[in-house]
């Protein structure tokens, strides 16, 4: 293991700072934080992956628009309003990247721009401009954890990282902060997360990264099976580790790759764990499969399984709900052949083998499903491919929360 987690969050890499302020984007909100700025003291390289969804915000397109040479300085993102499927979204998202630029001194097009929270809504941009005023001269080091809570919406704890690894002899760090609870099917969720480097990366290099990186990590979690509108993950890398730039798919890039990977993999089970109403954390292991792609599919059909989400609520050891999601995941494999587990702090216990079920304590099953932290083990005997998705169980809070999320 070439990196190890250090203290700190989007701030932690040379050269960057951050704040976030109560805006009261949403009327009613009148103490959560939700808006915020990340800012480079000089221009980065910058790359980014966003929703696959066919609706998507329009702070996508000016984003997309605005990296399309591969550099970027800063970011502003709001919560509490999407500024998704609205006639004014472009401009909307473009006067927002402008008034970060005059309260940072950078160039707009040098702006990130995301929002996440109500879709279908006016972003009111009144309230941005007096929000990113009250932020003039105010972004630190410290500030970084008020971002990570600026781009909260019905998340219930911030989601921070940061890593040291070493390249080309330097000691490089990795930042970034993240958001997400419900409507959470990443497919690069609402998921937004913005990451600050300051290893010296080229710009198609930080993108093939990013792409990488996510396959195993933000790309393998479900919380309900609803992709985002407004998914975006944002890398900016400063350059001042003073490392040689990774410009090829080198020892290097490798190195950054994997810690990116590890990484996202720690805030994807952050994620999950913070679904919307979830009281339980799950993490599906696949092993034995044919294929990559055949140890994807199992994985996530069984995370993204509403039965089997209930189950696990409940503390039932309900291994047939298991064998379904495999069934239907589209996946080539020997039902025959499946082995299934369920693990947790309490221990281990075996449920089924060879795709049918064998004596087990219900006690015991239950005493390990009650933990806070399930893991779901599947061997499929068919390979040796491997996948790790991260999920939570389906609570009556979830219905609760969405049943009147707009209103």
């Amino acid at each position: 293991m070439n990196y190890k987690f250090i203290e700190g969050g989007i701030t932690a890499p040379q050269g960057f700072t951050a704040q976030g302020v109560c805006a009261s984007v949403k009327p009613s909100n009148t103490t959560k934080r939700d808006l915020a700025l990340i800012y480079c003291d000089s221009l980065c390289n910058a790359a980014a992956v966003y929703t696959k969804n066919l609706v998507k915000s329009d702070t996508i397109a000016v984003t997309k628009s605005h990296l399309s040479n591969g550099k970027a300085q800063a970011v502003i993102v709001n919560s509490g309003n999407a500024n998704t499927c609205n006639a004014d979204g472009i401009e909307k998202a473009q006067q927002m990247c402008e008034i970060a630029a005059d309260v940072l001194g950078v160039s707009s097009d040098d702006v990130i721009v995301a929002s996440t929270g109500v879709i279908g809504e006016v972003l009111p941009i009144e309230p941005i401009i007096k929000g990113a005023e009250a932020m003039r001269g105010k972004l630190s080091k410290e500030g970084g954890t008020n971002a990570a809570e600026a781009i909260m919406t019905t998340d219930t704890v911030k989601k921070e990282m940061a890593m040291e690894m070493t390249l080309g002899g330097k000691t490089v760090t990795i930042g970034g902060i993240a958001k997400g609870s419900g409507m959470i099917h990443i497919n690069m969720g609402t998921m937004l997360s913005f990451v600050t480097t300051d290893a010296a990366v080229s710009p198609e290099m930080l993108e093939s990264a990013l792409r990488e990186a996510v396959e195993d990590s933000y790309n393998m979690v479900s919380v309900d099976g609803d992709t985002s509108t407004n998914d975006t993950l944002a890398i900016l890398a400063s350059g001042k580790a003073g490392n040689p730039e990774i410009t090829e798919k080198n020892d290097d890039y490798k190195t950054f790759v994997d810690g990116l990977t590890a990484a996202f993999r720690m805030i994807a089970k952050k994620l999950a764990a913070d679904g919307e109403g979830a009281t339980k954390l799950l993490v599906c292991n696949v092993k034995g499969a044919k294929t990559k792609c055949d140890a994807v599919k199992v994985s996530k059909s069984i995370i993204c399984s509403s039965l089997l989400k209930a189950a696990m609520f409940g503390a039932d050891a309900n291994w047939g709900r298991v064998l379904c999601a495999i069934g239907y995941s589209g996946a080539d494999v020997d039902v025959k052949k499946v082995d299934v587990s369920f693990n947790s702090a309490k221990g281990t216990i075996d449920v089924c083998k060879n795709g049918a079920g064998i004596p087990f304590s219900e006690e015991k099953a239950k005493e390990i499903l009650l933990e806070k932290e399930i893991n779901i083990l599947v061997t499929l005997g068919d390979g040796t491919a491997e996948a790790e998705a991260y999920g939570c169980d389906l609570t009556y809070d979830y219905v609760k929360i969405n049943g009147d999320y707009r209103t």
